[in-house]
């Protein structure tokens, strides 16, 4: 039972990704072709929320739900790192029409084939965990 706020949680946020269009993967094609701004939009938005909570947490220095401080380290710099992330993340969203979160909303709403997807983001977090200490951090 103490995983259900996680459900509740995860079902809050299949509908707001459904209702926001943002599992479309015409919206996202229209993203990539730059003919529509919707997406650009939303994402906007989940930045600046984001921008928003990780600012609030370290003003506050707020815990966790088990009382251990929230700790945010510091991002090393280097645009290589950057670009490579990126390029690998963009072009996997492309193919797959969809970033890792809407991968699952997709599959729960019936999509099938994103079955996929999650095999493939999955192969990919593994390999990633395989070969970390060799790639550039």
């Amino acid at each position: 039972m103490k995983g259900i706020r996680f459900v509740l949680l995860g079902i809050v946020f299949g509908v707001v990704m459904t209702k926001s269009e943002a599992i479309s993967w015409y919206r996202i094609q229209e993203m990539f072709r730059f003919q529509s701004f919707h997406m650009y939009g939303v994402i906007g938005v989940a930045v600046l929320c984001g921008i928003l909570i990780v600012q609030t947490i370290k003003k506050f220095k707020l815990k966790d739900i088990h009382g251990a401080p929230i700790l945010i380290p510091d991002k090393r710099k280097g645009w290589k790192n950057y670009l490579l992330g990126g390029t690998i993340f963009g072009l996997g969203w492309a193919l797959t029409g969809a970033c890792p979160g809407p991968i699952f909303v997709n599959l729960g709403y019936g999509f099938l084939s994103f079955l996929i997807v999650i095999a493939g983001a999955l192969l990919g977090t593994f390999f990633y965990g395989v070969l970390r200490s060799k790639l550039p951090q």
